[in-house]
C-alpha cells in the first residue's frame, strides 16, 4: 500500500468575524437593502407576481396506464350498408358515422337492432349484435 502525504484542506472564508478579516461589518452582503436582511427565494421577483404563478395549474399529463375508452356504435348505424358489404373502420370513415380522428381508438358494436341486410363486420361486437348480425344472414370476423 502506497502511503499518501496528507494534504491540507483550505479553510472555508469565515464572513462577519470583525472589520479585521477583511469580510467583517457587513459581512460581504453591502449595505442596507432586502438582500443584506436575509435570504430572498431564487423565484422572488420583487413583489410582482412569479412566473411560476403566472403559468397556467398543469398537474402531471395524466395517467399513462390509462387506456382510451372504446368507442361504441350502434347496431342501427349499419342499417345504410348495402347488402352483403364490409363494414370496418375504413368503411364508417367512408359513410361518416365516426370522424377520421376517431378511426384510431378502439370501435366496439353494440346493439340488438334487426338487420335486413347480410354484412361482413370486422370489428369487435357485442354477443347482442352478433347474433344480430348471423340472424341477418351475416358474419363476423375479429369479432
Amino acid at each position: 500500500m502506497i502511503n499518501l502525504p496528507k494534504v491540507k484542506q483550505k479553510n472555508k472564508k469565515r464572513i462577519g468575524r470583525g472589520i479585521g478579516s477583511g469580510k467583517g461589518k457587513t459581512a460581504a452582503r453591502g449595505s442596507k437593502g432586502q438582500k443584506a436582511r436575509g435570504a430572498v427565494p431564487a423565484t422572488f421577483v420583487g413583489g410582482g407576481l412569479p412566473l411560476y404563478r403566472k403559468l397556467p395549474l398543469r398537474r402531471g399529463k395524466g395517467n399513462p396506464q390509462k387506456k382510451d375508452k372504446v368507442l361504441a356504435i350502434p347496431l342501427e348505424k349499419l342499417l345504410n350498408f348495402k347488402s352483403k358489404s364490409t363494414v370496418d373502420v375504413e368503411a364508417l370513415v367512408k359513410t361518416g358515422i365516426i370522424p377520421q380522428k376517431s378511426s384510431e381508438r378502439s370501435i366496439k358494436i353494440l346493439g340488438t337492432a334487426d338487420l335486413k341486410n347480410p354484412l361482413t363486420v370486422k370489428l369487435p361486437t357485442s354477443q347482442s349484435a352478433k347474433e344480430a348480425i348471423k340472424k341477418a344472414g351475416g358474419e363476423v370476423i375479429n369479432g
